[in-house]
């Protein structure tokens, strides 16, 4: 008798707790996949030289958690080896924080209206809207692991990057803007 109680009340609680969990969230959490990469594993891209830009110093980037790498609607997880000299442009992110764990070298990281030089080891937190911009001021290429709390650059890394080993083409200035335009919820960049 006893168990069968237990057993009732175990089925209530799940359904209760079923009826509270949106079921758009139970979805997703039912698609993603645990995942163990190594260092090297992931959805291995590079970006796409921009028209006109004299910067020959492309960065390799590997995508390896977001919503099409393992399902997760919560979180994107990645690294990007930037070259010595490379750099990414001053941005924000309107709808997601940032974090950036520099592994190796040296960099002078701009956030807000503060300006650092900063080693391996360093740990850079980009509140969501905040502008950065970071300079690999180093000898060598910079691994950088980065997460954002909410989904969104992903997509943008994608139009305006191939999968490695894929032909490059540059991206228009037009392209460019279309590209901005639509993902402007996840990416503003400073016009220069």
């Amino acid at each position: 008798m006893r168990a069968a109680n237990l057993l009732r009340n175990v089925c209530a609680l799940w359904v209760c707790s079923a009826a509270v969990v949106p079921s758009s969230l139970q979805a997703q959490s039912a698609k993603a996949t645990p995942l163990i990469l190594k260092k090297d594993e992931g959805e291995r891209r590079v970006w796409r030289p921009l028209e006109g830009a004299n910067d020959n110093k492309l960065s390799l980037f590997l995508l390896k958690v977001d919503p099409h790498n393992g399902g997760s609607s919560h979180l994107v997880l990645g690294t990007e080896d930037m070259p010595a000299g490379g750099h990414i442009d001053r941005h924000r992110h309107p709808g997601s924080d940032e974090i950036l764990l520099l592994q190796n070298g040296q960099a002078k990281v701009t956030l807000g209206t503060v300006t650092r030089e900063v080693h391996g080891g360093a740990t850079v937190f980009v509140p969501a809207d905040t502008w950065i911009a970071v300079v690999n001021t180093g000898k060598e290429a910079i691994h950088i692991v980065f997460v954002f709390s909410a989904p969104g650059f992903e997509d943008f890394m994608r139009a305006e990057s191939v999968r490695e080993g894929e032909k490059g083409t540059p991206v228009t200035k037009a392209e460019d803007a279309a590209i901005l335009a639509k993902h402007a919820h996840a990416v503003i960049y400073k016009q220069p």
